[in-house]
């Protein structure tokens, strides 16, 4: 799944979570795609929803602003989103204090055992 030039992606549905695996730059320029798509991912279902962002190399305020909507669009669907992060990704996050709101976790396995059955 190429979301834009600098943004590219592959998704995978289990029975009650989907993951999603990126690479690039989660900034201004590919923000408002990046949205769309997982947004529109999160409608489809299943609701429960892995950022495995272990291999992006920069996120900005707007990739920032862009997680935030998607947890609370996930939560208001009752389900979860769950970021896996990087040293990087970990940084930029705490720098605004969105740690703990935005779910940080180490690996995509203990996002995946986070997953509550539906």
């Amino acid at each position: 799944m190429t979301l834009t030039v600098s943004l590219r992606g592959t998704r995978e549905v289990k029975n009650n979570y989907q993951l999603f695996r990126l690479t690039g730059l989660l900034d201004a320029f590919s923000e408002a795609t990046f949205r769309k798509v997982i947004s529109k991912c999160i409608d489809d279902g299943p609701k429960h929803v892995i950022l495995d962002l272990s291999k992006i190399d920069f996120v900005d305020s707007s990739g920032l602003g862009a997680l935030v909507q998607l947890v609370k669009k996930a939560q208001t669907l009752e389900g979860t989103l769950q970021i896996v992060s990087n040293p990087r990704v970990t940084q930029t996050v705490k720098l605004v204090r969105l740690e703990k709101f935005l779910s940080l976790q180490p690996t995509v396995d203990d996002a995946v055992k986070n997953v509550k059955d539906t």
